[in-house]
């Protein structure tokens, strides 16, 4: 009789759970790939029916986000000269010359600006509360957190309104620091009730050694919890800045010019004769780079803290 272990998976299974791996890694990454392809090929293929798969790439999607566009007669064109540049010959190549910049990049670094600021002031006051609800005796403990969880549960939309009107009369409409404020607000119980998670899983005895050696609790909080705590930390950042980067509902609502961020601002690129796909996938995957980087250099603390606490001795 063969031994089988409930432990060890057999080859058939291991390549049964490789194989759905892949498809699903395959089935998730094609509109991704998809969009970063559209990106890089000219408004006629773009919208060429059926969909070219094998095309000649160009860089004129990146050069139309980038740029505002004018038509131009011939003599015009002429009267410029020769194009100096690479991105000159793209757009006068379809009779146009380039009027000044877009403002995407306005728009890129207002989302840096709010969502990295935002999941900065989310992660403080999260550790803290979460710091405090895990270690001291707080009244109505329980109702709290429930309260807290509560305000997860609900649509923002359904606060759009209300929250449309506060903001007029703080005159916090279009501006970097309401919206970083909303979005902390918005995120602060998802990052209490996972903080307080990884905090709980800490031993207290750490930092009982450490008061006793004469440490204080702020001494101790800094050098024995956080420490400790930074996979939780890292991970409830990564959804954190997810949630204020892709936010789309408030943006559109509260931003209009000085503080909108590109989520609203993408699919308002428009190019001759209607929407200009290749700008649109241009600002998509240039959207992707920041969140994509920041969760690579996480990644070990994002594996670590998904997994912490999974296994007791």
């Amino acid at each position: 009789m063969s031994s089988y272990s409930v432990t060890e998976p057999s080859g058939r299974q291991k390549l049964f759970a490789g194989t759905l791996v892949v498809l699903y890694a395959l089935i998730t990454i094609l509109p991704l790939l998809w969009i970063i392809g559209t990106s890089f090929k000219s408004p006629s293929d773009a919208i060429a029916y059926p969909p070219k798969t094998f095309f000649s790439p160009t860089l004129e999607g990146y050069v139309n986000l980038f740029t505002t566009r004018t038509r131009a007669t011939e003599e015009d064109v002429k009267a410029l000269g020769e194009p100096t540049t690479w991105y000159d010959r793209i757009v006068r190549k379809d009779g146009f010359i380039i009027a000044g910049p877009s403002r995407f990049m306005e728009r890129f670094w207002n989302s840096i600006i709010i969502g990295f600021g935002s999941t900065v002031l989310c992660i403080v006051l999260g550790t803290a509360a979460a710091y405090a609800f895990s270690r001291f005796k707080v009244p109505l403990k329980d109702d709290l957190l429930f309260f807290i969880l509560s305000t997860r549960m609900m649509p923002p939309i359904a606060v759009a309104i209300p929250i449309f009107l506060m903001f007029r009369s703080l005159g916090l409409n279009d501006t970097h620091l309401g919206m970083i404020l909303l979005y902390t607000a918005v995120n602060l119980s998802l990052a209490v009730w996972l903080l307080k998670g990884f905090i709980d899983e800490i031993p207290i005895e750490y930092e009982e050694a450490a008061l006793i050696d004469g440490y204080t609790r702020f001494q101790a909080f800094y050098k024995v919890v956080l420490p400790q705590a930074m996979t939780g930390i890292a991970s409830t950042a990564i959804f954190c800045l997810i949630f204020a980067w892709n936010e789309y509902a408030f943006a559109v609502l509260l931003t209009s010019g000085t503080a909108q961020t590109a989520p609203p601002f993408i699919p308002t690129i428009i190019g001759v004769g209607g929407q200009d796909w290749p700008a649109v996938a241009a600002g998509a995957t240039l959207f992707l780079v920041p969140v994509m980087i920041f969760t690579i250099v996480l990644r070990k603390h994002l594996l670590r803290g998904i997994t912490f606490g999974a296994v007791r001795k």
